[in-house]
């Protein structure tokens, strides 16, 4: 009899504890994680009149297990001037916690009006230009605003794609890149701006960064960029030569990123970088903000890897 009586205690036993484990594993699958994204921006050198590219964001929202979810611990609209987060400089836009899972897609909800629209008194995305030509770093009377508007079409949600996991009871730092260099666009001879985001994704962890000082002895150029290129991926046919059409032409169109020399301390800095190999091309900005290619073959095979900052000098005698 106790030996019954034991073999269901046994088996009684059993089962419990099958069902406590069963019970903490799918609790602890269901737990939420952390995303805190960020803004960042890379710089827009060739276009030395503008004071400032603003956005106002409305909303944001993630591709999550297959699903669109809206993140509700973001607090819009907020504006950015997208000029003020080059260099490594970020904006917090979120801090959520969120469904753990996979995340294919982000998109950005912005307030911003179809082409053809007629423009408002208070735009919510726009551009201001310095109409004496050259911008100074403050916005004052001497400055004309215009309001960006999308391609017909269009909607106001952009996405930006890339994977990464949202871990259970952990967090993920995602930093999102909207180089406005190549996002927004001037019709012809119109002052007319179109927006066209192109929004790359970082994951925090898995990138890393390249800097170095910079110095171009005997050149004719007051300004420089660096453009940070996949291996290999280059080709001369991405330098403009003066004779494109700017609606449809975006100069060194598939870098991944790009830096704007700092000439009074004479260094330069490209984070935000996927861990791998890459060449840099180095281009002078001429005061019209024209390029022109000064280097694309010496600083190459650049390895980066993740959570590390390589060192590249640049070293420059132009004849």
């Amino acid at each position: 009899m106790q030996t019954k009586l034991h073999r269901i205690f046994l088996i009684v036993t059993g089962i419990v504890l099958v069902t406590v484990l069963m019970i903490g594993c799918s609790m602890a699958a269901d737990d939420p994680g952390t995303i805190r994204l960020s803004l960042t921006d890379a710089p827009i050198a060739d276009a030395k009149d503008v004071e400032g590219v603003f956005i106002t964001i409305s909303s944001i929202e993630y591709n999550l297990n297959g699903a669109w979810i809206e993140d509700t611990g973001f607090e819009g609209p907020q504006e950015f001037n997208l000029l003020d987060l080059t260099g490594g400089t970020v904006a917090p836009l979120t801090n959520t916690v969120i469904s753990a899972g996979e995340v294919t897609q982000i998109r950005f909800k912005l307030d911003v009006q179809t082409d053809g629209a007629s423009p408002r008194a208070t735009p919510g995305s726009y551009i201001v230009i310095d109409s004496r030509g050259e911008a100074d770093g403050v916005i004052d009377e001497n400055d004309d605003t215009y309001e960006l508007f999308v391609p017909s079409g269009s909607q106001t949600g952009y996405k930006a794609v890339g994977s990464f996991t949202i871990p259970s009871n952990g967090e993920v730092e995602i930093t999102a890149d909207f180089d406005v260099r190549k996002s927004v666009v001037k019709r012809g001879s119109k002052d007319e701006y179109i927006l066209k985001p192109t929004i790359r994704l970082i994951v925090n962890n898995q990138a890393g960064t390249i800097d170095g000082s910079f110095t171009a002895i005997g050149s004719p150029f007051t300004a420089f960029t660096v453009f940070a290129y996949e291996d290999g991926v280059y080709t001369d046919s991405e330098a403009p030569t003066g004779t494109e059409d700017p609606e449809t032409f975006v100069a060194f169109e598939n870098a991944v990123s790009s830096a704007a020399v700092d000439i009074t301390d004479g260094t330069y800095i490209l984070p935000f970088l996927a861990a791998g190999t890459y060449d840099l091309i180095v281009v002078g900005v001429g005061d019209d903000g024209s390029y022109t290619v000064i280097d694309s073959t010496t600083y190459g095979d650049i390895l980066v890897e993740a959570e590390t900052t390589t060192n590249r000098d640049i070293s420059l005698t132009i004849l």
